[in-house]
């Protein structure tokens, strides 16, 4: 592998790439019928995170469509700051058009309040945004980053995105989220193995309010332990004034190991948590929703 720069107005990011892979006949179709979506097209605006999902959409869309896709990003409190830059980096690096819109959930006691369909709040604000948005602006319609695998979740977000009309292109062909990983590699994208990192109100029990404060200490936490030289996959799950830190299982011992446990304590008690907490179960994604008879 070989180091990619990426000179931008915000800082310089090294990435790393490495091309050499071969992707299989039935992954070949896929990748075939999602350009023949954007070729079918005449403009596309993705609802574009930054995470690799929605990434890839905006990489084909815009080898498709050039000019005629534009990926808008969403910013509220529940994204990090950092995820933001790395998203603007990313649409830099692709060469799409890219727009950051903000937009209000917090404003929205549904959403607060935290009840398990908060999802639903959620990215009803983000399509009540992007749709207007893209009548105003010319685009046919919203395209997102549903991939195949998040049909298996529970994600009530995914039914105000189909009462909006948003079509999830990688969705529709059956595209995996690993497969999402071997596509962005295939097609030269550095962050192909990049860790998901779904909105910080993810973090937050179902009932426990969301505040703009709670967000925040969240936010920190995690941040922290990205520039304490944490990779991978991590979260910091917020129970009342209770951090709790998962990593992959098989790395709990690296984590004990590697980090300045005094450091980290000390940094998480000036952001108000009043104990710290290691999972030893070990981090899966959407734990949370393990409470939820569904």
């Amino acid at each position: 592998m070989s180091p990619i720069h990426l000179q931008s107005s915000h800082k310089n990011i090294a990435f790393m790439v490495n091309k050499c892979i071969m992707l299989s006949s039935p992954l070949i179709d896929k990748l075939d019928r999602l350009r023949q979506i954007f070729k079918e097209s005449t403009e596309i605006l993705v609802a574009y995170s930054g995470g690799i999902d929605s990434t890839l959409v905006a990489k084909v869309a815009f080898d498709v469509l050039g000019d005629r896709a534009i990926a808008i990003t969403a910013n509220s409190p529940s994204l990090l700051p950092a995820d933001l830059e790395a998203a603007q980096v990313q649409a830099e690096f692709i060469g799409i058009k890219h727009q950051v819109v903000e937009t209000d959930e917090m404003s929205n006691p549904n959403y607060t309040s935290n009840p398990i369909n908060r999802c639903y709040f959620c990215k009803s604000e983000l399509h009540d945004t992007l749709k207007p948005l893209a009548k105003k602006m010319g685009y046919s319609y919203v395209v997102d980053g549903l991939n195949a695998d998040d049909l298996q979740d529970y994600r009530p977000g995914i039914q105000a995105a189909k009462e909006r009309g948003v079509r999830s292109p990688l969705a529709e062909v059956g595209v995996s989220k690993i497969e999402v990983r071997m596509l962005s590699q295939y097609l030269g994208m550095p962050w192909w193995d990049k860790p998901s990192q779904p909105c910080l109100s993810s973090r937050f029990p179902y009932g426990e309010e969301i505040t703009i404060e709670k967000l925040r200490r969240v936010g920190n936490a995690e941040q922290l332990l990205r520039d304490m030289g944490w990779k991978g996959d991590i979260r910091v799950r917020s129970l009342g004034d209770t951090a709790k830190i998962e990593v992959p299982s098989d790395r709990l011992s690296e984590f004990m190991t590697n980090m300045a446990i005094n450091q980290l304590t000390e940094s998480f008690r000036s952001y108000g948590f009043m104990s710290i907490t290691l999972d030893l179960e070990g981090f899966r994604s959407g734990k949370l929703n393990d409470a939820i008879a569904h």
